[in-house]
């Protein structure tokens, strides 16, 4: 059971007005205030001293403390404590490159190659990348980081009869769309992108670094070169470390 606060009693964690809100909410928010203060790897105080410090429980503790490292706010080492984090990595929704992304960033991109394979086209597949069903399709999963850290799993979907002789470049360590543009003269001039919440599950923890169960943001794109697709791709962001920022204006 969640312990709460009324709105009309003392001490250093209150909750609203007229409310009763959980007293891990409440230090939260606090919690929040006080990371506002700090620059990142800043330790913050022990769970037993925030315990004593506002009269609440080291599970309430753990439990905005469990919030806060979701939200990237906070970041826990094992035997060493809790630290401000470092500020997630902003990056724009447009047309670009991961390593066009990373370096607009000021941080160096690399990847690690999990699997290239050639698979069958069936599902949605087909109508996505305008082939026939049965058609070959280059399947590419790729470990994207960020100065050394792990940022996303990346699965790529192309057809295969149209990019030959890509599988052999890519394994070889070259960049997927600078082959496109200078082997097959393909340049991606627009795309459907869709962004969904989901929550990582066992695989995609141990590869991210994150725990199970953590917030990830869930990309997929639908590229195209004039009017003919190019490549359908799923990838999975860690949420504690990313957000999605954009230019809005009226249609």
């Amino acid at each position: 059971m969640l312990e709460t606060v009324s709105g009309g009693s003392s001490g250093s964690v209150s909750g609203t007005r007229g409310q009763r809100e959980p007293k891990y909410w409440a230090l939260k928010q606090h919690l929040l205030d006080l990371l506002e203060a700090l620059p990142a790897g800043s330790p913050i105080p022990t769970e037993r001293a925030l315990a004593g410090d506002f009269s609440v429980s080291r599970t309430t503790v753990r439990q905005a403390l469990a919030d806060l490292t979701a939200e990237g706010r906070l970041h826990r080492v094992q035997g060493k404590g809790t630290f401000a984090a470092e500020p997630k990595v902003a990056q724009r929704l447009q047309l670009s490159s991961y390593t066009e992304d990373m370096r607009a960033q000021g941080r160096e991109p690399s990847s690690k190659l999990l699997e290239i394979d050639e698979i069958v086209a069936e599902g949605e597949l087909p109508k996505l990348l305008g082939i026939r069903t049965g058609a070959k399709v280059l399947k590419l999963k790729r470990l994207r980081l960020a100065d050394g850290e792990p940022m996303a799993l990346e699965t790529t979907h192309l057809p295969l009869a149209r990019f030959r002789g890509l599988r052999k470049q890519i394994t070889e360590g070259g960049s997927l769309y600078a082959a496109l543009r200078e082997r097959y003269g393909v340049v991606l001039d627009r795309a459907e992108e869709t962004i969904e919440t989901s929550l990582a599950g066992p695989q995609e923890a141990e590869l991210l670094g994150a725990d199970v169960g953590m917030p990830v943001l869930l990309l997929s794109r639908h590229s195209f070169a004039g009017d003919k697709p190019v490549e359908f791709v799923r990838s999975i962001y860690r949420g504690d470390r990313y957000k999605f920022v954009t230019t809005l204006s009226r249609p």
